[in-house]
């Protein structure tokens, strides 16, 4: 296990919008991050500051926390604005900003705890700790890393680690992908992404042959690490992400339920050992199943191997969902997929199932033997849409001559006055029974004692008050000593671990640019987006998924099974698009590949 100290488990939810936050909530997240009204890495997933203050609200009720997505690059002209927007999002109530652009770091804004993302690339210990050496609270590392990697990283620094462990994958490394930009003009550092990696490719060699023709060579499965949630815990991971900010509410139920459960079972068995960083029980009507959720088949990336094999979803970038063993399984009206005899991803609705036999609305012809996939359930779907879980935080409520205390785990007390006079009562007293009725509060009563003898008899409206006096007064509470994190002191001496930084290094304002310079970057270009055109010859995405191996062509792997002279390629390599095409540099000492502009 990791050496560094472990901080509490957090299950970390998407949200497109605040109905959505708050059903993470309700369904096991200890916390979640959406997108505020601007520069937010999902421009199409942006929140009005009274929707995020609404979900800080609820979410703070159970000590769950709520992180702002401010994870795009920063123009000059953009600075004020960015620095409003911060400020607005402090005075929401804001547990944290997940950042990218280092010019932030130079803002004038309020004293937010600031999270490193994803966008940042950090894949490196030394990378790491230099953030956290200049007031970064968390560090959301790249997706791309082993359990090793991972390991070495969180050895390093002090602060708590995030990782993603399931969701949609990008094929480049996150924040080093120019590929939008340079076909569109639209920037996945600006939440504009286009999505180049879920285009069909064929891909041929100098001499024009051709290796694989409409293909989705870089379109991945979808992530879900499962079977390593515990190695992460033990290699130092404290938080965990669901990809998805663009995601129905149904998915985000689903994953986070499923998460949740695995989570609270890993803290069951070590128990003592591990606890969640919020608060509550959640109580479910369905049981989470996460490949009824949109998915183009799973995969753990690289966790498990630096050289993995069938991460690719080939066929097709659309959801696959899940593998029907028996037409009995469908229901009328479901969504199905499959592939005909060309190798197309064909999609149709279930009429009926008659005798074993399926009956779709169109004619369509299915392959025997073949694989079918539901996409869609619309028993699930029904079920999705209803109330699906409730949240609730235990409390111990114990009555005495002179009050009631009330007392909502480790964190959370209070105490209310009796301030009654009571007189003899005709019958024994149940005064649990009063104190149960916790109606639309987060609260359920798990214990109560009573120190009042039985005789002694108080009017209900009298006592009903007094427990609403008491809830009052533990919420009152709860918003008081609620526990933020705030923004860490930057080390003016931290250096940055390399002397120069090119165009994927995203410099896109002065501040950025004298944030690095301040520590010891000697030279760099400024970002894509800011320079203009891009020329060929650059590099658009750097991937550690390669295609030579994928289609079974890496010469290492090919010389290592076969003992002898593997089929032999005329380089470089092109990957065709409709309009264009790559070119494919492969930097085999690395094991990386990187698609270039052609």
């Amino acid at each position: 296990m990791s050496s560094r100290k472990l901080g509490k488990l957090e299950l970390l939810s998407p949200a497109a919008n605040a109905d959505t936050a708050i059903q993470a909530i309700l369904h096991g997240a200890d916390a979640v991050y959406i997108g505020p009204p601007s520069h937010g890495a999902r421009k199409s997933a942006a929140n009005s500051i009274e929707d995020i203050e609404r979900v800080v609200d609820f979410a703070h009720q159970y000590r769950a926390r709520v992180y702002a997505t401010v994870n795009t690059i920063v123009y000059d002209n953009e600075i004020k604005g960015v620095e409003s927007l911060c400020r607005d999002l402090y005075h929401a109530g804001v547990d944290a900003l997940i950042v990218q652009d280092m010019g932030i770091l130079r803002m004038n804004i309020p004293p937010i705890a600031l999270h490193a993302s994803t966008q940042c690339d950090i894949r490196t210990p030394e990378k790491a700790l230099f953030l956290q050496e200049v007031g970064f609270s968390q560090l959301v590392l790249a997706r791309e890393l082993t359990l090793r990697e991972i390991r070495e990283i969180a050895e390093a620094v002090s602060i708590p680690i995030e990782t993603f462990i399931h969701g949609a994958l990008c094929v480049s490394y996150s924040g080093r992908c120019q590929a939008s930009y340079a076909l569109t003009g639209r920037s996945a550092n600006r939440g504009e992404c286009c999505q180049v990696c879920r285009f069909p490719f064929t891909l041929k060699d100098s001499a024009g042959n051709v290796l694989a023709r409409d293909k989705y060579l870089l379109s991945l499965k979808d992530f879900n690490a499962t079977p390593q949630l515990e190695q992460l815990i033990e290699a130092g991971v404290s938080s965990f992400k669901i990809e998805g900010r663009l995601k129905e509410t149904g998915y985000v139920k689903n994953i986070t339920a499923h998460y949740n459960k695995e989570l609270n079972r890993i803290v069951r068995e070590n128990s003592g050992k591990y606890e969640r960083s919020s608060m509550g029980e959640v109580e479910l009507k369905f049981t989470p199943q996460p490949e009824k959720s949109f998915n183009r088949g799973f995969s753990n990336y690289f966790l498990g191997s630096r050289r993995p094999a069938n991460l690719a979803s080939l066929l097709t970038p659309k959801s696959l969902g899940e593998e029907i063993k028996r037409p009995e399984e469908l229901n009328n009206g479901d969504g199905i997929s499959f592939f005909d005899k060309k190798g197309q991803y064909q999609g149709v609705n279930v009429n009926r199932v008659d005798n074993g036999r399926i009956i779709p609305a169109r004619p369509v012809e299915i392959p025997k033997k073949g694989k079918i996939y539901r996409t869609s359930d619309i028993k699930w779907e029904g079920v999705m849409k209803g109330t699906t879980a409730t949240r609730k935080i235990g409390v111990a409520i114990s009555l005495d001559a002179r009050g009631v205390t009330i007392r909502a785990g480790k964190q959370l007390m209070a105490r209310v006055e009796l301030g009654l006079k009571g007189e003899k009562a005709l019958r024994p007293m149940d005064y649990r029974s009063l104190f149960e009725k916790l109606g639309n509060t987060p609260y359920v009563l798990k214990e109560f004692s009573s120190a009042i003898d039985s005789s002694v008899f108080y009017r209900a409206s009298e006592m009903t008050a007094l427990r609403r006096h008491l809830i009052e007064t533990l919420e009152r509470g709860a918003k008081a000593s609620y526990p933020y994190d705030y923004r860490r002191k930057e080390n003016p001496e931290a250096g940055y671990p390399y002397s120069h930084l090119d165009y994927r290094d995203n410099v896109a304002n002065r501040l950025a640019r004298e944030f690095y310079l301040s520590h010891g970057v000697e030279s760099l270009e400024p970002a894509a987006e800011t320079s203009g055109k891009m020329s060929p010859g650059q590099t658009l995405m750097t991937t550690r998924h390669c295609i030579l191996r994928e289609l079974g062509l890496c010469y290492k792997e090919m010389c290592h099974k076969e003992k002898g002279n593997p089929r032999k390629l005329d380089f470089p390599l092109y990957l065709e698009y409709e309009g264009g095409r790559f070119l494919l540099d492969f930097d085999c000492s690395r094991c990386e590949m990187n698609v270039k502009k052609s």
